[in-house]
């Protein structure tokens, strides 16, 4: 394996090899990328024992340093996840790509043929935490949207990036590509994420990942701008018409397939005059797995084995097996909660009422809104991009799921035969 990164002394040469590199990438066509990306997921599963080895590493680390349940689940890699991560970069070789489409154009009244074309950002910066399949996904995304990209892991995922960056980095030789167009900076450790964070000319815009402090300091520290993505306090309602058996199988894979995630549920409202119907059900099968309920009084009193729910719990993204309940008189009140303690990630409404579920898929404000499905399909993968570099939960430029457009800006190109204007 080659070097990971040129030996220069400072972050910030590392931004400008990568502001570099991102030109050569910017120019490459659809097809160079589709073929690059193919091998990085042939190299990814031939390095499989030494990217399970690695990640072993992190995972012994992060017991001993009392990682939460939750984050070793998001950390781990083992052979089946490396098979997946090399699926999801080959999806993402196949997409249609992005740079050049054409998004709107004209002809001016003086002749002048207007055009606004997708361009690459040029350098993506992204910071997260634990999250080794990350480094793959941005990376695949950023090489297939045309960008070079620089990342900051963490510590807690450093062996494990360390490995992946390394075989990118390498295939990306092999191919004659410039191998600066991945970048780690994980050896500068907090002071290249605040290095990052402070790029403001070599770094076109940072995506962070991970907990609401390490995304709340990106925004008020970052001079570079930001692509939001935020915490995920997920939330279903049942409404008074739900099926028990769709109430039932949403909120279980909602919860339990994988907890660890964005995208599970962390509380559930259920409509007061369907709670005795439902709810013994809903939360015995949910107890069934493992998970803690935290309910209100009407809760307790139709379930057992139900901690009191405070407000604390409404305001948490447990991200485990852990979820809050609560019994709300109505539809109204269910929207309010969700006005008051939603973070804009994803909200799904349960019902057989077609008015009920019009209105909550116009009023609730979130980046994704469903109804009559479990809030796991929040996934750049099923939403059709691939992998995904996070879900925007901001309202400028990407919101939800982020695939290869949202990694794109914009360029005005005009045409014309000797026009000038009068």
């Amino acid at each position: 394996m080659t070097e990971l990164v040129a030996p220069v002394a400072s972050v910030q040469e590392r931004f400008a090899l990568a502001k570099t590199a991102s030109r050569a990438i910017g120019a490459l066509s659809g097809a160079q990328k589709t073929s690059v990306l193919n091998a990085i997921a042939d190299a990814l599963v031939d390095a499989t024992a030494q990217i399970v080895a690695a990640n072993a590493e992190d995972l012994r680390r992060g017991v001993s340093n009392g990682l939460a349940t939750g984050l070793l689940d998001r950390l781990r890699l083992d052979e089946a996840r490396v098979e997946g991560l090399a699926s999801a970069v080959r999806e993402v070789a196949v997409l249609p790509d992005p740079v050049g489409e054409v998004v709107r154009g004209h002809r001016s009244p003086t002749g002048v043929q207007i055009e606004q074309v997708r361009v690459p950002f040029g350098v993506i910066g992204a910071i997260y935490e634990a999250r080794p399949n990350v480094t793959v996904d941005i990376a695949a995304i950023a090489l297939r949207s045309g960008n070079a990209v620089v990342l900051r892991g963490g510590t807690d995922a450093e062996a494990s990036n360390k490995v992946l960056v390394g075989v990118m980095r390498d295939t990306l030789s092999a191919h004659g590509i410039d191998p600066e167009a991945i970048q780690t900076i994980d050896e500068f450790g907090r002071d290249g994420a605040r290095e990052l964070m402070r790029a403001r000319g070599l770094v076109d815009v940072l995506v962070p990942r991970g907990s609401a402090a390490l995304i709340r300091t990106v925004l008020t520290e970052s001079t570079v701008p930001v692509i939001e993505t935020g915490s995920g306090v997920v939330h279903i309602f049942l409404d008074e018409s739900a099926r028990l058996d769709w109430a039932r199988d949403i909120v279980v894979n909602a919860k339990v397939q994988r907890p660890s995630v964005c995208n599970a549920v962390e509380t559930l409202l259920v409509h007061r005059a369907a709670a005795a119907r439902l709810l013994p059900e809903v939360i015995s099968s949910l107890q069934a797995q493992g998970v803690t309920v935290h309910g209100d009084e009407t809760v307790a009193a139709l379930c057992s084995g139900i901690r009191p729910v405070t407000q604390e719990d409404f305001e948490t993204e447990y991200l485990d097996l852990e979820i809050a309940v609560r019994v709300v008189d109505d539809l109204d009140a269910a929207l309010e909660h969700i006005r008051t303690y939603s973070t804009g990630h994803t909200e799904s409404i349960v019902t057989s009422d077609a008015a009920s579920a019009d209105r909550f898929l116009a009023e609730v404000d979130s980046a994704v809104v469903m109804a009559n499905a479990s809030t796991r399909f929040t996934d750049g993968a099923e939403f059709g991009f691939g992998a995904e570099v996070g879900i925007s939960t901001q309202k400028l430029h990407a919101r939800g799921p982020m695939g290869l457009r949202e990694l794109t800006s914009t360029k005005w190109l005009a045409r014309g035969a000797g026009q000038v204007r009068l």
